[in-house]
């Protein structure tokens, strides 16, 4: 024979007897519950893919967040550095713009006093013509080239072609 007081069982009737039967059940039924959850390993797989699902969704949104953030910060990086180059480039083009048209009135003041010179000598030739008492035929064609001085000028260039190239030929030849 056993004794009660040895094991802790010791129920003192048969409703306490029941409730620890009860009790035991209950913890049994627990066990068996925690050990068909611990030998169910596909269970325990789905569950765990499932977890790994959603931490892979919630990184693809995060690195998707950050991509766009990355991408938004690029742009705007590049838009500025567009906007310094336009802005150097129009520095440039109106420096360049500057210096042409300085160069142009330059250009065009001298022309202006060439021009003035040569209607100065063209007058003073046709005064000379005039009153100077150069024979006929030479008075005729410095009237006629008065009146139409782009011939004159055209004959001018190809007599001053003509001396150049005289001029390098004898410089070529040793001077002679």
């Amino acid at each position: 024979m056993t004794d009660r007081t040895t094991h802790g069982t010791g129920a003192k009737g048969p409703d306490e007897l029941r409730r620890q039967i009860a009790q035991t059940r209950s913890q049994l039924g627990d066990t068996v519950e925690e050990l068909a959850a611990k030998a169910d390993i596909r269970g325990r797989a789905r569950a765990r893919a499932a977890d790994l699902k959603d931490k892979a969704g919630a990184m693809t949104v995060q690195l998707r967040s950050t991509a766009a953030q990355a991408g938004h910060a690029v742009q705007g990086k590049a838009a500025h550095a567009g906007h310094a180059v336009q802005g150097k480039a129009a520095e440039a083009t109106h420096a360049v713009q500057g210096k042409a048209a300085e160069a142009t009135h330059a250009v065009q003041g001298r022309a202006a006093k060439a021009g003035h010179a040569v209607q100065g000598r063209a007058a003073r030739a046709s005064e000379a013509v005039e009153h100077g008492g150069m024979p006929q035929p030479v008075r005729t064609v410095v009237q006629a080239g008065l009146r139409h001085p782009r011939p004159v000028l055209v004959a001018g260039a190809a007599v001053g072609a003509v001396v150049v190239a005289a001029a390098v030929m004898r410089r070529r030849h040793g001077g002679r």
